[in-house]
């Protein structure tokens, strides 16, 4: 018998999340059955998307959605040996019973010196979620300029050094000064913090008066609306998240940017990397080929200790994180 903890939601966000948003639980689990395995968490992933993911798919009292990096300590099933690592979607637990269909084995030529907490950032959702929003929904093409807010985060540092392997002008927009250091870092042409510019249009003029071809959507609200002005005719925007609203208590409305979608010919597409589940094996070698290669550089911020979950949850929301935030049991 092996005693696991599991963060759940004691009840639902209203708002930023506090910590009586969440209830550490711990329970006995029983021993794998013929075809399933017990899981201990090595890595657990924090992710934006789990903000509003919550209020659709979560009941209160069920455990915190989420992926993680987990050890194979027990094994009934064949396919998945003591001793390996795979990709879990348990949520927040430190240990776990499956029967494993819900688990992606690491992928078997994975770089020894390359951290397996990659599996939860450059290497994993966030990398294809860069990945497909530009080549699936984009279609960026060499000599393209393209805009990417939330640009320091997990997907943002991904998108803009795939622009730049394709040979296109990136516009970066952050959220503090060594956020934006970072980030030219990481090749950016452009990149401003958008806290402390006097005018978000003005910023946007002067890094690219050409105006923009793609748009990388991270942020939604305000800066979407002052953004979509600035796209050239014909321009595409790839809609990922919309982080600036997902804590209001009440909605945000308007402007609206149907005249100026109409005008300029503009195509925005809302979308989810599992659309691509198909490709992912392709996909991450594609990943990690450009990560040895040099071509893609990965950041984390980790947080020690499991009991730290919501914090570690609260504070990518705030944008305490430069690239992946990652907990680390």
């Amino acid at each position: 018998m092996v005693q696991a903890k599991s963060w759940t939601l004691a009840k639902h966000f209203n708002g930023f999340p506090k910590d009586s948003n969440f209830h550490l639980k711990v329970e006995e689990l029983p021993e794998p059955k013929d075809g399933e395995v017990l899981l201990e968490a090595v890595f657990l992933s924090v992710d934006p998307y789990m903000r509003p993911f919550s209020r659709v798919h979560m009941k209160e009292g069920d455990v915190m959605i989420g992926t993680q990096v987990a050890k194979v300590i027990q094994s009934k099933n064949p396919a998945f040996h003591v001793g390996s690592h795979v990709v879990s979607r348990c949520g927040w637990r430190t240990h776990a019973v499956s029967d494993g269909k819900d688990l992606t084995p690491i992928m078997s030529d994975w770089a020894p010196d390359v951290s397996l907490s990659l599996a939860l950032g450059t290497i994993g959702m966030p990398g294809l979620t860069a990945l497909y929003g530009i080549e699936e929904v984009l279609g960026l093409q060499k000599n393209e300029t393209l805009l990417v807010n939330a640009a320091a985060g997990a997907v943002g540092t991904v998108v803009g050094q795939i622009a730049k392997i394709k040979g296109c002008k990136v516009v970066g927009s952050a959220g503090s000064d060594a956020k934006v250091a970072y980030l030219k870092e990481l090749g950016f042409d452009e990149a401003f913090n958008y806290k402390t510019v006097p005018s978000l249009e003005e910023a946007l003029k002067k890094a690219a008066p050409e105006g923009y071809d793609c748009f990388f959507e991270n942020v939604g609200g305000h800066f979407s609306t002052v953004a979509l002005p600035q796209m050239n005719n014909f321009g595409r925007i790839a809609v990922c998240g919309s982080i600036s609203t997902y804590n209001d208590g009440t909605p945000q409305t308007g402007p609206y940017p149907h005249l100026t979608m109409i005008f300029k010919q503009l195509r925005m597409e809302g979308f989810m990397q599992n659309r691509w589940e198909h490709k992912h094996p392709e996909s991450l070698k594609r990943l990690m080929a450009w990560l040895k290669e040099g071509k893609l550089k990965s950041r984390e911020h980790i947080t020690k200790g499991f009991e730290n979950m919501p914090a570690a949850f609260m504070g990518l929301l705030q944008g305490e994180n430069i690239g992946k935030a990652i907990v680390a049991v």
